[in-house]
């Protein structure tokens, strides 16, 4: 069975988890109508993305024009999630959101390397979508 991880955001992380296999399958970072594509190449049984609608703390900024720029962000990524919860349901996906304190992120390279043994090519992004689903 194939699972997939997506962190959503103008760089939308891609990650295709095989359940029998116990493996990464995929790792990629594209846009959100490439990433669309991109998992139409494969019978995904469930979707897991992290959800920034479950936010429940805003970190403090320094100055109004970080707080614009994170405020503006935060809504771009929140409107991904709903379209990502309305692609599933559209294709009859099974989708997981998961709160964003529930995942492992930014891990670097190395880490990643050392925990998932994926050797292939990867970015934080879709290093952060290949930890919802790996291992399960």
């Amino acid at each position: 069975m194939l699972i997939a991880g997506i962190d959503p955001g103008v760089n939308t992380g891609v990650a295709i988890w095989d359940t029998v296999s116990r493996q990464l399958v995929a790792v990629t970072c594209t846009g959100i109508v490439k990433a669309f594509r991109f998992l139409e190449g494969y019978r995904i049984s469930r979707l897991y993305f992290e959800d920034a609608r479950m936010r429940k703390w805003i970190p403090r900024e320094r100055d109004i024009r970080q707080f614009k720029g994170r405020a503006m962000g935060a809504g771009s990524v929140k409107r991904d999630c709903s379209i990502w919860q309305e692609w599933c349901e559209v294709n009859g996906i099974e989708y997981v959101a998961v709160p964003p304190k529930n995942n492992t992120t930014k891990l670097s390279d190395a880490m990643f390397r050392g925990i998932t043994g994926y050797d292939g090519r990867t970015n934080e992004h879709g290093r952060d979508a290949a930890m919802l689903v790996f291992g399960i």
